[in-house]
């Protein structure tokens, strides 16, 4: 039998039990419960953050997880922060590229990890999060996540408004680019898993020949960046630490693409699928980033544009040889970014789920529409000074999600012997047999002790940072490590669980 069609008949057979269906049933409840079994019946799922039982994680098509990361990755938002190396760093295009690269590769492997665990478990990432940080404390986890996953998708539909206003030659504001980008975004993510994952399946091929094409319009131009002074270590490892920002904050959401898989899904081959499915497109498109920053000031058509409309300007400029056709081109990268916002639109109505029992209640396919309505008016607000918004935010975010990926590395390999049986589907909300998360909470805020003094942000510089440059991330994941295993011991030795 089609493995698709076995997918979507398991959706529609949870999702008549999930805890979003039962829930809605007050009031006109038979109406509501008709209304979410017919959602269903047209491939919306109505599953929340419910763990997917075994009899339904029967998709066994593992390479598709590998598409689902080059869509949700190719797209212009790695270019946009290549080019920040060089554009706002004053880095050349070989440090920034090496940056990248080694940044990349050492994030992805705790991402590709943590991927792996979506089959294996069956549960959402900040679900599995519970196994360590407990029921309560893994609110503040949850919080983390939705900054982090909002403000990547603020930026996302920005760079995309930004880009179809200079294709209109401002006709169309940047604030109605946002909408639609936004609105677009909300309809695949709505839908849910199966949609989801057969939009990325082909929406990256698209991207890749548009930017292809791109290249070819304006690479000519590569040959002419402009000077720079040999690279100092702080200003590499500052670079650096926004890399990681780009990268690790997906260690929050990684398992929720992947909890339909089945679970004898073989581990190696999810690791690398997931590893070269972020590495290939998200190194390569920062490098591409960073060698158009590297010569923007010296073409003025590109300059122009970017002064006029941030990024997108700068890769209409790219296209305008084409004419018409590099309009078109154009209008193709700007919703490449769609893929992105509703991925990270689906991770978002999860975790607004877990934050609370009560929100729970409210159907997943609600959430899209209120982070919709959240992030349009946000997104027009910070698009009024793009780059500075870029750099500040991802230059604070990569802090809390070293510290995290330590503990929830530590819990699996350590404590749980890299056993995922141990993580027992039946206890996902009974507090009373889940971990009390006293010492996950307390080595993440005791790892800022170390974290502040080395952080370099607009607001702050740490004592440390201004010698080294930022190594916040590091040195968290470091100390996070060193406490957690201590404090987790005594926590298992007292309380037993």
């Amino acid at each position: 039998m089609d493995p698709k069609h076995d997918l979507e008949k398991a959706q529609q057979k949870g999702s008549e039990s999930s805890s979003d269906v039962v829930v809605v049933e007050t009031g006109d409840s038979n109406k509501k419960l008709l209304l979410w079994r017919w959602l269903a019946k047209w491939g919306v799922e109505v599953r929340g953050i419910d763990p997917v039982p075994v009899d339904e994680r029967i998709k066994t098509n593992y390479h598709t997880i590998f598409f689902m990361w080059m869509a949700i990755l190719c797209n212009l938002l790695p270019i946009v922060t290549g080019m920040a190396g060089t554009l706002s760093y004053g880095l050349s295009v070989r440090d920034t590229s090496l940056v990248i690269i080694f940044f990349n590769m050492l994030c992805c492997i705790l991402t590709a990890f943590l991927g792996t665990l979506g089959p294996r478990t069956g549960m959402r990432q900040v679900i599995q999060a519970r196994y360590s940080f407990g029921p309560y404390c893994v609110s503040i986890v949850a919080i983390l996540n939705l900054i982090s996953v909002v403000g990547f998708t603020v930026i996302a539909i920005i760079i995309s408004g930004q880009t179809l206003s200079a294709v209109s030659d401002g006709k169309m504001t940047i604030t109605v680019g946002i909408v639609l980008t936004g609105l677009l975004g909300m309809v695949v993510s709505f839908c849910g898993y199966s949609v989801l994952h057969l939009f990325n399946k082909y929406s990256w091929a698209i991207t890749i020949i548009s930017i292809v094409i791109a290249v070819g319009c304006g690479g000519h131009h590569f040959s002419d960046p402009v000077p720079t002074e040999p690279a100092a270590a702080s200003t590499i490892l500052s670079f650096g630490c926004l890399v990681a920002g780009f990268t690790l904050p997906f260690a929050g959401i990684m398992s929720d693409f992947a909890v339909y898989y089945s679970p004898e899904a073989p581990t190696k081959r999810m690791f690398w699928y997931v590893y070269v499915g972020q590495n290939l497109p998200t190194i390569l498109l920062m490098i591409l980033g960073a060698a158009i920053g590297a010569v923007v000031p010296n073409v003025e058509s590109w300059n122009d544009g970017y002064n006029s409309y941030s990024a997108g300007g700068v890769l209409e400029a790219m296209l305008r040889p084409a004419q018409g056709f590099g309009k078109f081109i154009a209008v193709l990268l700007a919703f490449s970014l769609i893929g992105n916002v509703a991925a990270s639109m689906y991770t978002i109505s999860l975790n607004f789920q877990a934050l609370a029992t009560p929100l729970a209640r409210v159907p997943r396919s609600i959430y899209t529409i209120i982070t919709t309505a959240i992030m349009i008016p946000v997104g027009i607000k910070a698009a009024e000074s793009f780059f500075n918004s870029l750099e500040n935010f991802l230059g604070i975010v990569s802090y809390w999600p070293g510290a995290f990926g330590a503990i929830v590395t530590l819990e699996h390999f350590y404590f749980r012997k890299g056993d995922a049986s141990t993580y027992d589907q039946a206890i996902w909300k009974d507090r009373s047999r889940l971990p009390p998360g006293i010492a996950a909470i307390s080595a993440g805020i005791l790892s800022f002790g170390i974290i502040v003094p080395c952080m370099d942000t607009v607001w702050f510089v740490g004592p440390i940072a201004q010698t080294t440059g930022d190594i916040g991330f590091e040195t968290g994941f470091v100390v996070t490590a060193l406490l957690y295993v201590p404090f987790r011991t005594l926590e298992r030795h007292i309380f037993g669980r």
